[in-house]
Formats: C-alpha cells, structure tokens, sequence
C-alpha cells in the first residue's frame, strides 16, 4: 500500500480527503493513513478522530505528503516537518515547487479545480498537475494521482503558473461577469434564470470549438451601433468600464484573425 498523509482541511484538502476515502473504497492501493488539521473539529465529519492530528511531533510514517493549505502558509509548513527526506508536495497552482523546504524530497499534486465546500466533484476528471524533482518520486505521484483521476499531466512550475492565471481568466473572472450579469438584471428586475441556457450554450460550445471560433457578439460583428447603446444603457461606471475593455479586447483580437 501507499500511504498519503494529508496536511490542511481547507476546500482542497476535504475534497483530496472525500477523494482518497473513496478510492480506498474501490481497492486501489493508497491508503490515507492521517490527516493533520489545526482545528480537529475540521475534518471529524470526514474520518475516525484517530486518523487527524494537531501535532506535527505524532505526524506516522508516509510515502506521501501533501500539504493542502493556502499558498502563504505553504512554505512555514514545510518547514515545520519533523522529518527529512520523505516526499513532501504542496497543491498550489501559483507556488513553485522550491517553494517547499530542503529538508525532504519536493513536488507538486495540483488538481486544477474550482473546490467549494460542502459541494461535491468528480475527481475522476479533474486535472492533476504533477511535478517532481527525480522520476521515481514522479511515479509514485502518478500512482496516487491515478487512484483518484483519470486525467494525469505532467506540468513544471512555469507551465504551472500559466495554467493557473489561464484559470483565473476562464473561471474567476468569467464568475465575476457572471455576477455583473445578475445585478443588471436584478436592477431591471429581470429574472437571471432567463440567461443560464445561453450560459450552458456558451460552455458546452467551447468543448467542441476553438475559444476564436466560439465568439460572437456585437464586438466580434464590429456592430458600432449596438456598442454605442449598450454603453449609454450602463449607469454602473465600473461595469461601463469592465464592457469598453472587454469590447476593445474582443475587436483586437478579431483583427488578429
């Protein structure tokens, strides 16, 4: 068996938690054998009091350890391991993997998902980005992550940080307009509900067609006319702003084509 040792009980680390229960469920050959947690009360919802930690100094023996915490914490957890040269990996997207301490052999498990507490996933098609500094290191983090995905990618950590801003552009930010979205229609009391079949079109679309292929709009068209009302439409002088940048973006863009 390997043993994964968890450290956080964060959205990540529940879910990481949720992931490997289950896989052990199924038979595969990882076993999470303890989860650290600064407040117990955390993760006792998700497995036997015996299983979590508080202490570093009672952290048991592990093939694996994966630091799920904020990015800023990161590295003063590392360094806080009682034990040197045992694999030790962290699940940022934006941290790099000499982030972690020297005194253990680095990597990175980095599930490039949108985690929500309480809101269950389906780990089978998350996308796991791994790093490692040595191949045998970066098998074994292909076995754990094969126990819990089927899609694998090994990533280093330039490429790691792309995919993470190419995230908060694809996911934060559309949220972010999505929300904009709702106050215009909560302002003219229309209900949203209307919009969320053009917003499945719009994300089941970009499954099949290219990003350039996939834009329509009156920026795409250049349709001068309908830009000019929209913007006399908008009140919100932070949403006019957000609406000019993002037109002016999407006619650059199609003169590129």
């Amino acid at each position: 068996m390997i043993k994964v040792i968890i450290i956080g009980s964060g959205n990540v680390a529940q879910h990481l938690i949720a992931a490997f229960q289950n896989s052990q469920n199924l038979g595969t050959e990882i076993e999470l054998v303890q989860v650290f947690s600064r407040q117990i009360g955390s993760v006792s919802h998700l497995l036997d009091l015996d299983h979590i930690t508080n202490d570093f100094d009672t952290l048991t023996e592990a093939d694996l350890y994966i630091i799920a915490v904020s990015d800023d914490a990161i590295a003063a957890i590392s360094s806080k391991l009682p034990f040197k040269n045992r694999l030790v990996v962290h699940t940022s997207g934006s941290v790099p993997l000499n982030a972690l301490d020297d005194n253990n052999r680095k990597g990175v498990f980095y599930p490039l998902q949108t985690f929500t507490k309480n809101k269950a996933v389906d780990f089978k098609i998350i996308p796991i980005c791994l790093e490692s500094e040595n191949a045998t290191d970066f098998q074994l983090l292909e076995k754990v992550a094969k126990a819990i995905s089927d899609k694998i990618f090994a990533i280093n950590s330039e490429q790691r940080k792309a995919l993470h801003v190419a995230a908060v552009f694809v996911n934060n930010f559309v949220n972010h307009l999505y929300q904009i979205g709702n106050e215009i229609c909560q302002e003219h009391q229309v209900p949203f509900e209307i919009l969320k079949p053009l917003i499945s079109e719009t994300t089941q679309k970009i499954m099949v067609l290219s990003p350039s292929a996939a834009q329509t709009g009156p920026a795409k068209r250049n349709d001068i006319k309908t830009i000019q009302a929209h913007e006399a439409f908008l009140s919100n002088e932070d949403h006019l702003k957000i609406y000019k940048t993002l037109t002016q973006s999407i006619q650059h863009n199609g003169k590129k084509l």
